[in-house]
Protein backbone atom coordinates (compact mmCIF):
# COMPACT_ATOMS: atom_id res chain seq x y z
CA UNK A 1 0.00 0.00 0.00
CA UNK A 2 1.07 3.58 -0.68
CA UNK A 3 2.18 6.01 2.04
CA UNK A 4 0.13 9.10 2.87
CA UNK A 5 0.04 12.09 5.22
CA UNK A 6 -2.98 12.90 7.38
CA UNK A 7 -3.96 16.35 8.67
CA UNK A 8 -6.45 16.51 11.55
CA UNK A 9 -8.48 19.51 12.71
CA UNK A 10 -9.04 18.59 16.37
CA UNK A 11 -11.74 21.21 16.92
CA UNK A 12 -13.85 19.78 14.12
CA UNK A 13 -13.33 16.23 15.38
CA UNK A 14 -14.34 17.21 18.91
CA UNK A 15 -17.51 18.87 17.65
CA UNK A 16 -18.39 15.87 15.49
CA UNK A 17 -17.70 13.32 18.24
CA UNK A 18 -20.03 15.27 20.56
CA UNK A 19 -22.68 15.33 17.83
CA UNK A 20 -22.42 11.58 17.26
CA UNK A 21 -22.33 11.03 21.03
CA UNK A 22 -25.64 12.89 21.53
CA UNK A 23 -24.03 15.64 23.58
CA UNK A 24 -21.22 13.54 25.10
CA UNK A 25 -17.74 13.41 23.57
CA UNK A 26 -16.76 10.04 22.15
CA UNK A 27 -13.34 9.10 23.48
CA UNK A 28 -11.24 7.81 20.59
CA UNK A 29 -7.62 7.02 19.84
CA UNK A 30 -6.16 9.49 17.34
CA UNK A 31 -3.56 7.08 16.00
CA UNK A 32 -6.04 4.23 15.46
CA UNK A 33 -8.50 6.69 13.96
CA UNK A 34 -5.91 7.98 11.47
CA UNK A 35 -4.74 4.50 10.48
CA UNK A 36 -8.32 3.29 9.99
CA UNK A 37 -9.19 6.22 7.70
CA UNK A 38 -6.07 5.59 5.65
CA UNK A 39 -6.73 1.86 5.47
CA UNK A 40 -10.15 2.57 3.91
CA UNK A 41 -8.23 4.16 1.02
CA UNK A 42 -5.65 1.34 0.90
CA UNK A 43 -3.01 3.67 2.32
CA UNK A 44 -0.45 3.66 5.11
CA UNK A 45 0.12 6.68 7.35
CA UNK A 46 3.63 8.11 7.04
CA UNK A 47 3.03 11.13 9.28
CA UNK A 48 0.20 12.69 11.29
CA UNK A 49 -0.34 16.43 11.71
CA UNK A 50 -2.66 17.18 14.63
CA UNK A 51 -3.85 20.78 15.05
CA UNK A 52 -5.58 21.93 18.20
CA UNK A 53 -5.60 24.75 20.79
CA UNK A 54 -4.96 24.69 24.54
CA UNK A 55 -7.93 25.45 26.82
CA UNK A 56 -8.51 29.05 27.80
CA UNK A 57 -6.70 30.30 30.92
CA UNK A 58 -7.79 33.49 32.63
CA UNK A 59 -5.22 35.78 34.26
CA UNK A 60 -6.29 34.17 37.52
CA UNK A 61 -7.44 30.71 36.40
CA UNK A 62 -10.32 28.97 38.11
CA UNK A 63 -9.88 25.45 39.46
CA UNK A 64 -11.76 24.11 36.45
CA UNK A 65 -9.50 26.02 34.05
CA UNK A 66 -6.38 24.72 35.82
CA UNK A 67 -7.65 21.14 35.65
CA UNK A 68 -8.45 21.45 31.95
CA UNK A 69 -4.98 22.79 31.27
CA UNK A 70 -3.38 20.00 33.32
CA UNK A 71 -5.26 17.33 31.37
CA UNK A 72 -4.39 19.05 28.10
CA UNK A 73 -0.69 19.17 28.98
CA UNK A 74 -0.70 15.44 29.80
CA UNK A 75 -2.44 14.74 26.49
CA UNK A 76 0.09 16.87 24.62
CA UNK A 77 3.03 15.10 26.26
CA UNK A 78 1.59 11.69 25.34
CA UNK A 79 1.12 12.64 21.68
CA UNK A 80 4.49 14.40 21.49
CA UNK A 81 6.20 11.09 22.26
CA UNK A 82 4.93 9.66 18.97
CA UNK A 83 7.75 9.99 16.45
CA UNK A 84 5.59 10.29 13.34
CA UNK A 85 3.21 12.92 14.77
CA UNK A 86 3.54 16.70 14.69
CA UNK A 87 1.51 18.54 17.34
CA UNK A 88 0.35 21.95 16.07
CA UNK A 89 -1.18 24.61 18.30
CA UNK A 90 -3.35 27.66 17.85
CA UNK A 91 -5.04 29.51 20.70
CA UNK A 92 -8.47 29.98 22.27
CA UNK A 93 -10.20 33.36 22.30
CA UNK A 94 -12.86 34.26 24.89
CA UNK A 95 -15.48 36.89 24.08
CA UNK A 96 -18.07 38.18 26.53
CA UNK A 97 -21.62 38.19 25.13
CA UNK A 98 -24.36 40.74 25.81
CA UNK A 99 -26.08 38.39 28.23
CA UNK A 100 -22.93 38.10 30.33
CA UNK A 101 -22.06 34.62 29.08
CA UNK A 102 -18.80 33.83 27.32
CA UNK A 103 -18.13 32.46 23.87
CA UNK A 104 -14.94 30.46 23.28
CA UNK A 105 -13.48 29.92 19.82
CA UNK A 106 -10.26 28.50 18.43
CA UNK A 107 -8.00 30.91 16.58
CA UNK A 108 -5.01 30.11 14.40
CA UNK A 109 -5.67 26.36 14.20
CA UNK A 110 -6.65 26.51 10.52
CA UNK A 111 -3.57 28.66 9.89
CA UNK A 112 -1.04 26.23 11.40
CA UNK A 113 -2.71 23.31 9.63
CA UNK A 114 -2.66 25.18 6.32
CA UNK A 115 1.04 25.94 6.83
CA UNK A 116 1.71 22.24 7.40
CA UNK A 117 -0.22 21.34 4.26
CA UNK A 118 1.66 23.94 2.24
CA UNK A 119 5.15 22.92 3.38
CA UNK A 120 4.64 19.15 3.17
CA UNK A 121 5.31 18.80 -0.60
CA UNK A 122 8.84 19.99 0.12
CA UNK A 123 9.29 17.99 3.33
CA UNK A 124 7.74 14.75 2.00
CA UNK A 125 8.56 14.82 -1.70
CA UNK A 126 7.72 11.15 -2.21
CA UNK A 127 4.16 11.40 -0.77
CA UNK A 128 1.44 12.07 -3.34
CA UNK A 129 -1.69 11.38 -1.27
CA UNK A 130 -2.87 13.61 1.59
CA UNK A 131 -5.83 12.94 3.88
CA UNK A 132 -7.51 16.06 5.28
CA UNK A 133 -9.96 15.71 8.17
CA UNK A 134 -11.70 19.07 8.42
CA UNK A 135 -14.76 21.03 7.34
CA UNK A 136 -13.71 24.67 7.00
CA UNK A 137 -13.70 26.20 3.53
CA UNK A 138 -10.52 28.08 4.53
CA UNK A 139 -8.70 24.91 3.43
CA UNK A 140 -10.02 25.19 -0.13
CA UNK A 141 -7.14 27.31 -1.56
CA UNK A 142 -4.41 25.04 -0.19
CA UNK A 143 -6.29 21.94 -1.38
CA UNK A 144 -6.45 23.38 -4.88
CA UNK A 145 -2.77 24.32 -4.74
CA UNK A 146 -1.81 20.78 -3.72
CA UNK A 147 -3.86 19.29 -6.54
CA UNK A 148 -2.03 21.55 -8.98
CA UNK A 149 1.20 19.93 -7.76
CA UNK A 150 -0.11 16.46 -8.56
CA UNK A 151 -1.11 15.58 -5.00
CA UNK A 152 -4.40 13.79 -4.36
CA UNK A 153 -6.27 15.43 -1.47
CA UNK A 154 -8.74 13.04 0.17
CA UNK A 155 -11.25 14.84 2.36
CA UNK A 156 -12.90 13.15 5.33
CA UNK A 157 -15.60 15.44 6.65
CA UNK A 158 -19.27 15.66 7.59
CA UNK A 159 -21.86 17.81 5.87
CA UNK A 160 -25.63 18.02 6.18
CA UNK A 161 -28.04 19.87 3.92
CA UNK A 162 -30.19 21.11 6.80
CA UNK A 163 -29.96 24.86 7.32
CA UNK A 164 -28.74 26.29 10.64
CA UNK A 165 -27.03 22.99 11.38
CA UNK A 166 -23.49 22.95 12.79
CA UNK A 167 -22.43 20.90 9.77
CA UNK A 168 -24.36 22.68 7.01
CA UNK A 169 -21.30 24.19 5.35
CA UNK A 170 -20.51 25.42 1.88
CA UNK A 171 -19.78 22.70 -0.66
CA UNK A 172 -16.65 24.56 -1.77
CA UNK A 173 -14.16 22.47 0.24
CA UNK A 174 -15.58 19.24 -1.19
CA UNK A 175 -15.24 20.65 -4.71
CA UNK A 176 -11.63 21.71 -3.99
CA UNK A 177 -10.51 18.23 -2.93
CA UNK A 178 -9.91 15.15 -5.06
CA UNK A 179 -12.31 12.90 -3.15
CA UNK A 180 -14.84 13.28 -0.33
CA UNK A 181 -15.77 10.59 2.22
CA UNK A 182 -18.41 11.27 4.86
CA UNK A 183 -17.32 10.47 8.40
CA UNK A 184 -19.61 8.26 10.49
CA UNK A 185 -20.03 7.40 14.15
CA UNK A 186 -18.55 4.02 13.32
CA UNK A 187 -15.24 5.68 12.43
CA UNK A 188 -14.99 6.87 16.05
CA UNK A 189 -16.32 3.63 17.57
CA UNK A 190 -13.76 1.62 15.60
CA UNK A 191 -10.93 3.56 17.25
CA UNK A 192 -11.60 3.19 20.99
CA UNK A 193 -9.31 4.84 23.52
CA UNK A 194 -8.36 2.05 25.93
CA UNK A 195 -7.31 2.60 29.54
CA UNK A 196 -3.90 1.09 28.92
CA UNK A 197 -3.37 3.65 26.15
CA UNK A 198 -3.53 6.52 28.64
CA UNK A 199 -2.01 4.90 31.74
CA UNK A 200 0.98 7.24 31.55
CA UNK A 201 -1.31 10.25 32.04
CA UNK A 202 -2.27 9.25 35.59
Amino acid sequence: MEDSLIFLDAGFLAKLSKYFGNGKYIQFDIIKFSKNLAKKQNLFIKHIFYATAPPFQDTFPTKEERNRKLNYDKFKVRLSKISNLTFLEGRVQRLKLLDGQFNYSQKGVDTVLTMALSSSPGDFKEIKKYILVACDTDFSPVAEMLKSKGIEVILYSYYEKKRDNNFSRSHHLIDSCSKYIKLTKQDFDNSPLLKEDIKDEK
